[in-house]
C-alpha cells in the first residue's frame, strides 16, 4: 500500500501525449485517503534545481529510507491527483520535516 510521504516513481506523459518519461512523486495524501481511494494525491520532484518559488531542495539526508539518484526539488505548486495503479515502484520516503514544508509551501498558495 502507498503511504503519506512515500516517493514513488510514475510515468508522466509529455505534453504531446505520445511518449512519458518516469518520474519521481511525494505523496502527500494522508493513509486514510490512500486506503479508501483508488487515487492518490502528490507533488512532483524535478532534478531541475533552478526552480524557485513554490520549490524546496531534497536530498538523501532528507529521507527517511531510501535513495535518490539526484538531488530534487519538491514542486508544491504542481500538485495534482492520480492513480494508484500506475505507480512504477516506490523508491523512499521523506522525513516528518519534508512533510511539515510541503504543508507551509502549499498555505504560501493560498
Amino acid at each position: 500500500m502507498i503511504s503519506q510521504r512515500d516517493i514513488a516513481l510514475l510515468s508522466f506523459p509529455f505534453s504531446d501525449l505520445k511518449s512519458s518519461k518516469v518520474r519521481p512523486v511525494i505523496v502527500i495524501s494522508n493513509d486514510g485517503y490512500n486506503k479508501k481511494s483508488e487515487d492518490m494525491i502528490v507533488v512532483p520532484m524535478t532534478a531541475n534545481l533552478k526552480i524557485k518559488e513554490y520549490a524546496f531542495l531534497v536530498t538523501n539526508s532528507d529521507l527517511e529510507s531510501g535513495k535518490l539518484i539526484k538531488d530534487s526539488k519538491v514542486k508544491v505548486d504542481r500538485i495534482f491527483s492520480v492513480s494508484q495503479k500506475i505507480i512504477r515502484m516506490k523508491i523512499g520516503k521523506v522525513k516528518e520535516e519534508i512533510m511539515k514544508q510541503v504543508k507551509e509551501e502549499l498555505y504560501k498558495l493560498f
